[in-house]
């Protein structure tokens, strides 16, 4: 019987002439088309301010620079490796890096529509709930906004759920060498963000407990993941100080530097999801699904499909908890994977509600929901920061600042105008940390009391910042003569006290 949730054999002819096997083309279509969405968005309005600072490692790496060794980047390197091959094949824009994320994107969307429909037992609600699956996706406000940009997140969600699709493969098939590539893409993206570093080990773990050559599938799977550390360990060996501050010290001592609220934000943060409609609804679908799966007739194998997509979405949930402090946006890895426990949580609750065999205005209804608001979130954003403000900013700083001479700006200004950051700048967040000259020298770390002493001396011969407390606070008008606004950022030019020998800027060469 199809409404309790046991699947019915059929023969080929039969598939072929099934009404609800046909119906299936719809969630990859519904993948299709928003991904089209996703690609314009990347390419025009995509922006967030963090993603100077990962553009501006990527352009260095690109010129030979080695993170941690030649400059600061508390990040692990994989996706600013990323960025840099495809700078280097496409050019230094930073809508090559924008539409390569939205790929790995679209790809993350489409393996989410293939395996709702290949795990749910229900064939007259797969294509309904596998379309439910891929909106709560691809029409993800967190996805949509931090997704198709130069962070690490896309490329985070879609090694981690290939990685989680290759475990499932390995199991079901009984397949030892499938682990490889599970861990090697579960490498990848805990190479590429730490954010993703406990889809490994839940996935060895399953892999470990469920495989039937569990020895053989494990070494297989540790094999994989360590490929894409040895850059990491590479790194470590020529400065092993250096990679050791940026990948682990700093996000354990000193993130919260300078941040007496941090303990707030959290509570703030971690309480966010009550009052935001696309979150709150996927909550109560994933814990309807895990409720009442268990009591359902549905075989083993599905079952156990879904759990592993729970353990992994709680894994993440708990470790991205414990980041102090952390931030809405971290928790956009587990996204596709709550997004697959989505699927059979609407059907639990659609099914009981309306006629088992009407899926269609379920689907409709919160399809629409989730489409209006992301459309009500675009809306609102009109008017936010894009890539156009910065471009505008990079020409005016290119104007009236002298050839050859050092300027202060944001990273995004650096990496536009092709020219690398004095030395200390390529991370600004790393300023608010005071360490000991030589240690900061070797971390390639400046000071903000250096940097104030710098502006004092004229040493920079203009000046451009969009933080309004900084440019009130180091008092930056009265060292200049010139100054032009360009929405909420500020530019200014002609030092107006003694300067000091202004030296070279360092334009970006080839290795």
């Amino acid at each position: 019987m199809e409404g309790s949730g046991v699947i019915t054999e059929h023969t080929g002819a039969a598939r072929k002439r099934s009404p609800a096997r046909s119906w299936t083309i719809v969630p990859f279509g519904t993948a299709a088309l928003v991904s089209i969405g996703i690609l314009v968005y990347a390419v025009t309005n995509s922006f967030v301010w963090d993603e100077g600072f990962h553009l501006v490692a990527a352009q260095l790496i690109a010129h030979g620079k080695r993170p941690y060794l030649d400059f600061c980047f508390p990040q692990t390197p994989l996706n600013a490796y990323w960025n840099a091959a495809w700078m280097r094949l496409f050019g230094e824009r930073w809508q090559i890096t924008h539409v390569a994320a939205a790929l790995l994107l679209i790809g993350t969307l489409f393996l989410v529509a293939r395996f709702t429909v290949e795990s749910l037992p229900i064939s007259r609600w797969r294509a309904g709930c596998a379309t439910i699956a891929v909106l709560f996706v691809g029409a993800s406000i967190t996805v949509v906004k931090f997704g198709p940009i130069a962070q690490a997140y896309a490329i985070c969600l879609f090694c981690s759920f290939a990685a989680f699709f290759f475990t499932i493969e390995c199991v079901e098939r009984g397949t030892a060498v499938l682990a490889a590539p599970a861990g090697m893409l579960a490498g990848i993206a805990a190479g590429s963000s730490l954010l993703s570093a406990p889809v490994a080990p839940v996935l060895a773990a399953w892999i470990f407990f469920r495989s039937s050559r569990r020895s053989a599938a494990l070494a297989w799977f540790v094999a994989g993941a360590a490929v894409p550390i040895l850059p990491i360990v590479w790194l470590f060996v020529q400065g092993p100080h250096q990679t050791w501050f940026n990948i682990v010290a700093y996000q354990a001592l000193f993130r919260r530097v300078d941040w007496d609220g941090a303990t707030p934000h959290d509570v703030d943060v971690l309480t966010t999801w009550i009052d935001t409609g696309q979150a709150l609804i996927a909550a109560i679908l994933s814990a309807l699904a895990l409720l009442l799966m268990r009591g359902s007739d549905w075989t083993s194998r599905f079952r156990q499909r879904f759990s592993l997509a729970a353990w992994i979405a709680a894994a993440l949930i708990v470790y991205i908890s414990t980041a102090h402090p952390t931030f809405s946006r971290y928790y956009v890895v587990a996204i596709p994977f709550i997004a697959v426990l989505t699927a059979p949580g609407f059907y639990f609750a659609a099914s009981r509600i309306f006629r088992q065999a009407r899926p269609l205005w379920p689907t409709l209804a919160l399809s629409t929901f989730l489409l209006l608001a992301l459309a009500r979130f675009l809306f609102n954003e009109r008017d936010s920061a894009t890539w156009r403000r910065y471009e505008e900013l990079a020409h005016k700083v290119a104007a009236v600042t002298p050839k050859g001479a050092i300027f202060f700006a944001d990273e995004h200004l650096y990496f536009l105008l092709h020219i690398a950051p004095p030395p200390g700048m390529e991370f600004s967040y790393s300023h608010k940390l005071t360490l000991p000259r030589a240690e900061e020298a070797r971390l390639h770390i400046i000071s903000e009391p250096e940097l104030k002493q710098n502006l004092a001396s004229g040493i920079y011969a203009s000046f451009e910042s969009c933080n309004d407390d900084r440019v009130d606070d180091w008092k930056v008008a009265t060292f200049y003569k010139h100054r032009a606004d360009i929405d909420d950022c500020s530019v200014f030019w002609d030092f107006q006290r003694k300067r000091g020998e202004p030296g070279a800027r360092q334009p970006l060469k080839e290795p």
